[in-house]
């Protein structure tokens, strides 16, 4: 980029900024206006193509790949009852500022399912980790000899009750060290969300509560170098990360693209009718064109918003490649909810969404990041404490249906960095170790049905996203 044209840029750091703001978990009003001509139109898209950065594929290839076989695949999996009641708790209060800026709007609200209509297999089934290594079954694994057997059993009488369940919070503990978010859905206040009755859009909610939201993610938690300061550096890459390292740049991407995918659903799901409606009570929704140019086009965002585009690719190729590393677990999974032939259905539809995912030809290579020595542990823990700290903004959402679907995709972008980065499943994998009564049990690799279900949903939220962008293409056109 040109002197010139940076310090023009600069020129306009308050415009940016507030419109940057503005998208914020966002479900806000139309444009008021539109002056864009076709060619403007077209710009939305000027940079979306050849090949996605840091990556060895295109968007061409994802676009097909996607549109004709993953979104298909995913659309017919994710109304499956294992995967549409999520567990999640939207109790929480907002631990960075008063929470005082609660939607009144009517779409805000979270139609909460009725207990009768959750599958009996889901309710019996709990995410709560089993402290395995600390039953008698645990504590006689491996031993085979007799008199070991008796002193061992000798030396754990003298373990008081309290201190058992004080080794289960260890092991907790220990499975919690490996998440890259907080997982909230076994506190008291966690309640089961059908999200089909709920689903992801455009919702009325706007103002300053929703304003903070991507604000504090994006000049609290992005890595920049003046990440402290409400510059326009913390917000656009072109002018700080071609500085920072690989890891620092991804992060960003991470996050814009999971914003990016957002505003698609926002543009694409829009409130088409006015909340006080009498002839549409329940909402008329549908594609918004002058919301997603608005949004997107290279004419309102100074140039950037293409480029935002393209994160949202970077973030698919990355879930993408955590399913294909994840797959020998996932097959594994019963998927259980009483309902014996939708269960046999859905795993059967699992393994062929998998095999599908491990033929993708160009996957994300995850060992080009934390792969420097000591210092990528240390960014390795840093991602961890970032991530997690997102988890907690989420909590600050006025907008309850908002604070439901930020808080699914950011547990299930966590869980997708979790599965890439765990030295557990790297073991499992490369030695077969899935079985719990060979395996010291601290030694195997987990996932909750929470972590299951957001991993889904969420990497199904991104390949939503880009099946939108050809339909707003068309739009265009």
């Amino acid at each position: 980029m040109s002197v010139s044209r940076q310090v023009r840029n600069y020129s306009f750091v308050y415009v940016l900024l507030g419109f940057l703001v503005c998208t914020a978990f966002g479900y806000f009003s139309s444009p008021s206006s539109s002056s864009s001509n076709s060619n403007d139109d077209k710009s939305c898209f000027c940079e979306l193509k050849g090949s996605i950065n840091d990556c060895s594929c295109n968007v061409d290839t994802v676009d097909h790949f996607n549109n004709v076989k993953i979104y298909p695949r995913l659309k017919s999996l994710l109304v499956k009852n294992y995967f549409r009641f999520y567990k999640v708790n939207l109790q929480q209060d907002c631990p960075f500022w008063p929470d005082d800026s609660k939607c009144a709007m009517k779409f805000c609200h979270v139609e909460h399912c009725e207990e009768k209509n959750i599958p009996a297999g889901i309710k019996e089934t709990s995410d709560e980790m089993p402290a395995f290594k600390y039953s008698k079954e645990g504590q006689m694994l491996g031993c085979e000899d007799d008199d070991f057997n008796t002193e061992l059993g000798f030396l754990d009488t003298s373990i008081s009750d309290h201190v058992h369940k004080e080794f289960a919070k260890w092991a907790v503990h220990d499975e919690a060290e490996e998440d890259f978010c907080i997982l909230d859905d076994m506190q008291n206040g966690a309640q089961y969300v059908d999200l089909l009755l709920n689903p992801e859009r455009y919702t009325g909610y706007k103002g300053d509560s929703a304003h903070r939201i991507w604000k504090s993610i994006y000049l609290e938690n992005c890595f920049t170098a003046n990440n402290r300061t409400k510059s326009l550096s913390s917000f656009i890459p072109q002018l700080e990360l071609r500085d920072v390292c690989l890891e620092q740049k991804a992060f960003y991407r991470l996050i814009s693209g999971l914003h990016t995918s957002i505003n698609i659903h926002l543009s694409s799901k829009y409130l088409l009718s006015d909340s006080s409606d009498f002839i549409h009570p329940k909402g008329v929704w549908g594609h918004n064109l002058e919301e997603f140019k608005r949004r997107f086009g290279a004419s309102t965002t100074m140039g950037e918003g293409p480029h935002w585009l393209k994160n949202l690719y970077f973030i698919y190729l990355v879930e993408l490649r955590a399913l294909a590393k994840a797959a020998p677990y996932l097959r594994r999974e019963e998927y259980y909810t009483g309902i014996a032939d939708e269960d046999e259905e859905v795993k059967l539809a699992i393994n062929d969404l998998l095999n599908v995912v491990e033929a993708f030809p160009s996957h994300f290579d995850e060992h080009l990041l934390f792969s420097n020595g000591f210092g990528s542990i240390k960014l390795k823990h840093d991602y961890k404490e970032k991530f997690r700290n997102i988890s907690k903004i989420m909590d600050c959402v006025g907008c309850d249906k908002c604070r439901l679907w930020g808080k699914l995709q950011t547990q299930g972008l966590g869980t997708a960095l979790k599965v890439l980065y765990s030295e557990k499943l790297e073991i499992a994998t490369e030695h077969g170790l899935w079985d719990n009564h060979f395996t010291s049990p601290d030694a195997i690799f987990r996932l909750t049905r929470s972590e299951i279900v957001a991993l889904f949903n969420a990497f199904g939220r991104l390949s939503n996203s880009i099946y939108e962008l050809e339909n707003f293409r068309k739009l265009l056109r």
